[in-house]
């Protein structure tokens, strides 16, 4: 009996073959050229979210359309995993390709996901990041493979970094193959780091603030991509107060980020200041060197189709 798979013939793109297919420096660049073609993020669907019996974690659906065909993901988050030796987020993108709209393939969505968040913020900044002559001392609040992920795409685009150094709860829990030779400190020594960084990563699953952005100079560039509800937040609203802040569309800002939402309900940022990432791609909006800016992303399903799309289109 032949299996539906069979029958389908679906590719399965794992892990190892995504990150053959398709490097961080070439995920960004899909990232920017599909805004500088004319993509609209306001266009996507909100994501569905299914909470877990037990409150045990969620379980988020996101479809979007491209030019290559439909792509949904369907991912598990579930921060207990990391006890029981897991990753947190777990799943699939499922593709379908026109013009019978059959699905063609599926991706691992957890890789995916790992991919496609770094290569949007470092996409978002991009001009700000390699300016000339600049070189970075970074910190990135969290060591799993968003955070690594993060520094992975950061080289891999030329970034000039200088320094790194990953905080932690517990340093002796952080996986050598992700953190490399760079340096982990726990969050309890951290506070003095701030003082001389000018690169903040923040890919946690807190739900406050992460320091006090008072320690912050005044051409720090924070990318905080750990949250996606509004009642939770990396960074604290000083911040955003002083702050450019790019965010994927206001809209989905406004509704999913905490480090947007409680701001605004403060009334210390307005909806009108939230700068949407592709007019700063497409240079309608030019960054101020010169002054702080936030990044916040919560994730859209549009930049795992396009990233999908990317990687699709070197599998032949």
């Amino acid at each position: 009996m032949r299996t539906v798979a069979q029958a389908m013939k679906i590719d399965y793109i794992g892990a190892e073959e995504l990150a053959g297919l398709l490097p961080p420096r070439d995920a960004v660049a899909a990232i920017r050229e599909a805004l500088a073609g004319g993509l609209d993020p306001a266009a996507d669907r909100p994501r569905t979210v299914l909470e877990l019996p037990g409150n045990r974690g969620q379980l988020l659906a996101m479809p979007s359309a491209s030019e290559f065909g439909v792509g949904v993901k369907a991912i598990s988050s579930v921060p207990g995993n990391a006890e029981r030796g897991l990753p947190r987020i777990q799943g699939v993108h499922l593709v379908f390709r026109p013009p019978s709209y059959a699905p063609v393939a599926v991706i691992d969505g957890a890789a995916l996901t790992a991919l496609r968040t770094p290569a949007v913020s470092v996409a978002a900044v991009l001009p700000v990041l390699t300016r000339p002559g600049r070189r970075w001392n970074a910190v990135v609040f969290g060591a799993g493979p968003q955070g690594a992920g993060h520094v992975r795409t950061l080289r891999d685009v030329g970034v000039d970094l200088a320094e790194v150094t990953y905080v932690v709860r517990d340093p002796s829990r952080a996986d050598p193959a992700l953190v490399r030779d760079d340096k982990v400190v726990a969050a309890a020594d951290s506070e003095a780091l701030l003082q001389r960084v000018d690169l903040v990563v923040c890919a946690t699953s807190s739900a406050v603030p992460l320091f006090d952005s008072a320690r912050l100079g005044p051409e720090v560039v924070v990318l905080a991509v750990g949250s996606h509800e509004p009642g939770a937040r990396e960074v604290d609203s000083a911040l955003a107060v002083r702050a450019q802040v790019v965010v994927e569309d206001p809209a989905t800002a406004l509704r999913e980020c905490g480090d947007v939402v409680l701001p605004v309900a403060e009334g210390v940022l307005s909806a009108a200041r939230l700068l949407p990432m592709a007019r700063v791609v497409r240079g309608e909006i030019e960054l101020d060197a010169t002054r702080p800016v936030l990044f916040k992303a919560s994730g859209m399903a549009w930049q795992d189709a396009v990233v999908a799309d990317a990687a699709l289109r070197r599998l032949g």
